[in-house]
Parts: structure tokens; C-alpha cells; sequence
């Protein structure tokens, strides 16, 4: 400072004091007259000085500070001080204090007079944790300037007071101008949200703020435990990516707040800068794992699978590329990406769940909540947004919600499946009852018609091993005292014969297993249509069935076989995941009680009915014109 600035500071003793007396009086005056003269000035004068009135606490000072960006990093402090001097800074745009991703150093300036008289000790914190450097000078009436350096790029003890924000404490004499200088140099985000505290008020806002940190990270923590027992005792995989989640966005949220540099690194300001990008990829991966596992994505979109597998790449890659990458490129990027990463898991989230899986519906508003937290963060990030609460702590807004109904949405679908599991072991169980209750059926059909074939039955070579039904041989013994009876009776015995279409064909295309599963399933249904009329039933031979009904005519027997036609034909043959279509010829042949005809020649004549309908293009009953 040269002797004219000494001398106009008051530095030199009771003459200079003196000049400067009757020199701010006549200033004071002048400007008195100007502002009364001419608005316009009164406007000037009001954003160059901010007023603390008796009773303020806490005031920004974005109103009333201007700004100088020093793009190349050329101006040191004297240049600095030249500029605020020579009225060369600039007002804030529209009082935005947030830049976004920029290059080089800002310079801030605010004057102060302080009218609080029983506060004459104030406190300027810069509600941003993630600037590097940041210094402020404090330049009195009298000339004297005070530094005081913050930052992360600094140690953590350096602070005034220990907090996540950068903090100061200075005098403000009551009634004397004061010049704030502050300077600001970082790869972050330049977000620049300066206020001025009393002790008082700073102590009440970090204590309420704490407070709400503190619930925040405890409704993190009670979810994660509460989700750990669930994996320790479900061993699902969707807990476990859970809590990978949790855990890695509750890192991302620690250092974005500052609470990594203040309790994890406070000497190591490379982590405080990188681990920004590197969390926030670890974050994303966890993420898009658990909404894959959760999505069953593989199964239900195995596009949707790749899409998100890609992401995860990208952000592995990414992560890894960080630690070397600088701060302005890394960071940017990887804030960005986020968004694109939850886009990508709504898209597939929409579409899971329009194809029916219901608990993606929970799924899809937990990240709705949290895109929406994250987008008014992270357009805060880049200056498109102004600061208020809803911008400032969208994230943790958003990731709470997130949280909380991806944890209900989990219980949803353990419900869900669990639901399901019971629904396929009760029809598991039907199922059984109903073969039981059918083979039942068949033997005592059996026992009643056949009462001296109880030893035979036990012989496992009369019966069909494929099938379960009765075999050629058996079917020949029984049919003789079926059309005894019917004889002696003078009933009519009608006789089916039953052929599969294109049975072959099925055998060459599905495989032979496919085949035995077509065989019995066309037993089953064939065996529920002649349940109630105590018909004898055999395989036949290969594809061919045949079937004796007592006392039944021809027009009734055609009756019958169409009801066969249509049970085979109306629903496909499950064979594993394929269902396979299957059509039958019958022939029908009615055997007249009076006439003297032997089983080859019943038989003979069903088989001509039964090549009459294979002529006549298959999936069709014929009946017998024989005698």
C-alpha cells in the first residue's frame, strides 16, 4: 500500500483520521444529494453496500455481490482489489449463483456495513462443500486485510468452525464499510451460495441441518439392516443388490455433502475431488443390477438385459478411467450419466411392466422419485436451476423415496411369488388328486366287469406300459365277454377305432418323447369322455386306441366318438414348453346282438370305418355300414 492509500486509510495518525472525517462527511453528502436527485444512483448504491439492520441473523449475499470470472487464472489479489475499485465487477446474472462446470477462478465482492450493534462477530460460510479453494479477504476502513483460506484442497482443520461447508469468522465493525473479497477456484461444480451468520444463527441452522443429515442417513441405515436380515434369511438375490445400493449412493450422498472430506479423508484432498466420479459409478452399477435381478430381465427382456448390461459397463470402465481423469472431465461426465443410467432402468422398468410383471409397478415410482431428485440436482450442478432447498437436497429427497418403495416393492414381490409358489403347489395337488381319482376309477370299472380277471389285472404285461391302459392282448379276452353278454342280453356293443393323424410327423418334428407325451395325454382325454358310459378302453397299437361301449347304439356311439374328435382337437398337448396340436380318425362299428360274428370281423369292419375317415381328410368319425 503506497502513502496516498496509507494516508486515505487512516494510518497515519489523528491529522489523517481527521482528513478522512471530513472527507467521508463531504462523501456522504454528495451522495446524499445524488440519490435524492437522480434514483437510478440510490439503485447504484443500495447492490454496492448491503445493510445489516439491528436483528438481522442471517442474510445472502447473492443480491448484492458482484463477480469477475478470470477464465485463464491470470489476476492476482492486487488486480483484484484494482477491479473492485475501479467499479470493474459485474452484478450477478439474475442473482444466480451457481456457473456450472467452468474453467479458471471467480472473484466475488460484497461491502458490508454492519448496523447490528450487539453483533459485531459474524460468520461467511459458502453453502457448497465440494469447491477446492476457496479464500476470502476481509478489507477494513482502515485499510487492514485479513485472509482466511477453505477448501477442500485445504486440511480439514484449517476451518473455523468444523463443518462440511466452508466457513468463516471475522469482526464487522458496527457502522464501518467492509470489502468481502472472495476468490473461488475448482474442478466442481462452481456454485458460489454465500451467507453471512451470526454465531447464534450459524449454530442453529448446522445444528438443524445435521439433524435432518442424521434421519436421512438413519432411515439409510434402519433400511439396510432391515434388508440384511432379509437376505441373511431369503438368500434372494435382490436383497443382496439391494444393499449394494444403499450402500454405495449412501457414500456418493457422504461426499457430495461433505461428510467424507470432514470424517473419512480430511487429509487427503484427492479422495475428497475423485471420489465424486468414482461413487457415483459405483452407485449406478449397484443400481442397474438390482433392477436387473429384480426386472428378471434375462427372461423378460432379454433386449432390455443388454441395454443395462452395457450401462454397467460403461460405468465400470468409467469408474476405473476416473482416477486418473481430471476433475472438470470426469465429473461432468459421470453427473450426466446418471441420468441416462436411471432412463435406461425406467425404460426397462415400462416395459417388464407392460408385459405383466406387476411389482415393477413400485419399481417404476421409486425411480421416478429419484430421477426427479436427481435431475434437480444435477441441472443445480450445471447452473440451470436456482438453489433452494428442493434443488439443493433433491437427491437425498429423491433416494429416500427411492429407498423406501424399492424396500416395499422387494416385500411385493417376495409376496407375489410366494403366492405363486402356493398357487402351483395346490394345483400340483389337484392335478395328483385327479389322477388318483382316475386311475381309481379305471380299476374299479375294471374289478366290476372283470371279476375273474383280478389276477390277470396284477399282471403288469396285460397293461400298456407308455399309457397305463389296458394292452391288444387283454382288450381281446375282455371284448369276447363284453359281446357275450350283449348276446345274451340282446344290447347292441359298439366298437371305436382310434387313430392319431399324422403321428409320425409328430415323432420326426418334436422327437419321440414328445411323441409319448402326445400318447398319453390323448389316453387321459380319451379315457374322461368314456368315464361314463363303462367303456373298455386298450391301446391298440403304436397310435391306435380302441374302445368297446356296451349297450350303446350307432347314432349314440357317433356321438361318443365326436365328443372324442372334438377333446383331442379343442386343446394342444403340453410337452415341455411346446404345445403340440393333435387330431383324431375314428371308425365306428356297432355289433348286432343277434348276428354270429367273430372279434376280427367287429374289428375288421371298425378299421374300414376307420380308413374311410383317414380317406376323407383325417379329424373325422365314420360310421360302419356292416351288418
Amino acid at each position: 500500500m503506497d502513502t496516498a492509500d496509507a494516508e486515505l486509510h487512516g494510518t497515519h495518525g489523528g491529522e489523517g483520521m481527521t482528513l478522512i472525517g471530513w472527507t467521508l462527511r463531504a462523501w456522504r453528502c454528495w451522495l446524499l444529494l445524488a440519490c435524492l436527485c437522480c434514483p437510478l444512483w440510490a439503485v447504484a448504491f443500495e447492490r454496492a453496500e448491503l445493510v445489516l439492520p439491528p436483528g438481522t441473523e442471517r442474510v445472502a449475499l447473492a443480491p448484492q455481490l458482484a463477480y469477475h470470472h478470470d477464465a485463464e487464472d491470470l489476476d492476482d489479489l492486487a488486480t483484484a482489489w484494482r477491479r473492485v475499485d475501479g467499479g470493474e465487477m459485474m452484478p450477478l446474472p439474475d442473482g444466480v449463483d451457481a456457473f456450472g462446470f467452468q474453467r479458471g477462478t471467480f472473484w466475488f465482492h460484497a461491502r458490508v456495513v454492519n448496523r447490528e450493534v450487539h453483533e459485531p462477530r459474524w460468520m461467511l460460510v459458502q453453502e457448497y462443500p465440494l469447491s477446492d479453494e476457496v479464500d476470502l479477504h476481509v478489507r477494513y476502513a482502515d485499510g487492514r486485510v485479513l485472509h482466511f483460506a477453505g477448501g477442500d484442497h485445504r486440511p480439514f482443520a484449517s476451518r473455523a468452525v468444523r463443518y462440511r461447508h466452508p466457513n468463516f469468522s471475522f469482526e464487522l465493525p458496527v457502522g464501518e464499510p467492509v470489502d468481502l473479497l472472495v476468490r473461488v477456484r475448482s474442478q466442481s461444480s462452481m456454485q458460489v451460495p454465500l451467507q453471512l451468520y451470526t454465531p447464534k444463527a450459524f449454530t442453529e441452522v448446522s445444528r438443524d441441518a445435521q439433524l435432518a443429515i442424521g434421519l436421512y442417513y438413519g432411515i439409510m441405515l434402519a433400511l439396510f439392516f432391515y434388508n440384511l436380515v432379509l437376505w441373511l434369511s431369503l438368500r434372494d438375490a435382490s436383497y443382496f443388490w439391494y444393499l449394494c445400493h444403499v450402500s454405495a449412493f449412501g457414500l456418493v450422498l457422504f461426499t457430495l455433502n461433505g461428510l467424507g472430506f470432514e470424517y473419512l479423508w480430511p487429509h487427503a484432498p484427492w479422495m475428497a475431488d475423485h471420489m465424486v466420479p468414482i461413487s457415483i459409478c459405483l452407485a449406478l452399477v449397484a443400481m442397474l443390477q438390482f433392477s436387473r435381478t429384480f426386472l428378471e430381465l434375462p427372461r423378460r427382456w432379454p433386449h432390455g438385459n443388454v441395454l443395462l448390461l452395457a450401462l454397467m459397463a460403461f460405468f465400470v470402465l468409467f469408474g476405473i478411467a476416473s482416477i486418473w481423469l481430471p476433475l472438470r472431465i470426469s465429473t461432468p461426465v459421470a453427473s450426466r450419466a446418471v441420468l441416462v443410467g436411471v432412463v435406461g432402468i425406467v425404460i426397462a422398468t415400462i416395459v417388464v411392466l407392460r408385459r405383466g410383471y406387476a411389482p415393477a409397478s413400485l419399481l417404476l415410482l421409486a425411480w421416478s422419485m429419484f430421477l426427479l431428485g436427481t435431475a434437480a440436482f444435477t441441472l443445480l450442478a450445471f447452473g440451470l436451476l436456482p438453489k433452494n432447498f428442493a434443488t439443493e437436497y433433491g437427491v437425498q429427497i429423491g433416494s429416500a423415496l427411492e429407498m423406501l418403495l424399492l424396500s416395499i416393492a422387494l416385500g411385493h414381490r417376495y409376496a407375489a411369488l410366494r403366492q405363486e409358489n402356493l398357487r402351483i403347489t395346490a394345483e400340483a395337488n389337484l392335478r395328483l388328486e385327479r389322477k388318483v381319482a382316475q386311475r381309481t376309477q379305471e380299476v374299479r370299472s375294471a374289478l366290476l366287469r372283470l371279476e375273474d380277471a383280478h389276477a390277470r389285472l396284477r399282471d403288469s404285461s396285460r397293461r400298456d406300459g407308455l399309457t397305463g391302459l389296458y394292452n391288444r392282448s387283454w382288450f381281446r379276452e375282455a371284448f369276447r365277454d363284453l359281446a357275450q353278454q350283449a348276446k345274451h342280453s340282446g344290447t347292441p356293443l359298439a366298437v371305436l377305432m382310434i387313430d392319431l393323424d399324422h403321428f409320425k410327423s409328430i415323432n420326426d418334428r418334436h422327437g419321440h418323447l414328445a411323441g409319448d407325451d402326445c400318447l398319453r395325454w390323448a389316453a387321459r382325454c380319451i379315457g374322461r369322455i368314456l368315464r361314463p358310459h363303462d367303456a373298455l378302453l386298450a391301446r391298440f397299437g403304436g397310435e391306435e386306441f380302441v374302445v368297446a361301449i356296451p349297450d350303446c347304439g350307432l347314432a349314440e356311439a357317433g356321438v361318443i366318438a365326436e365328443a372324442i374328435r372334438y377333446q383331442l382337437g379343442d386343446e394342444a398337448c403340453p410337452s415341455g414348453q411346446t404345445r403340440i396340436r393333435v387330431t383324431a380318425s375314428i371308425g365306428v362299428h356297432v355289433l348286432d346282438p343277434q348276428a354270429d360274428t367273430d372279434l376280427d370281423d367287429v374289428l375288421g369292419s371298425a378299421d374300414c370305418a376307420l380308413y374311410a375317415a383317414k380317406a376323407n381328410g383325417r379329424d373325422c368319425v365314420e360310421l360302419s355300414t356292416a351288418g
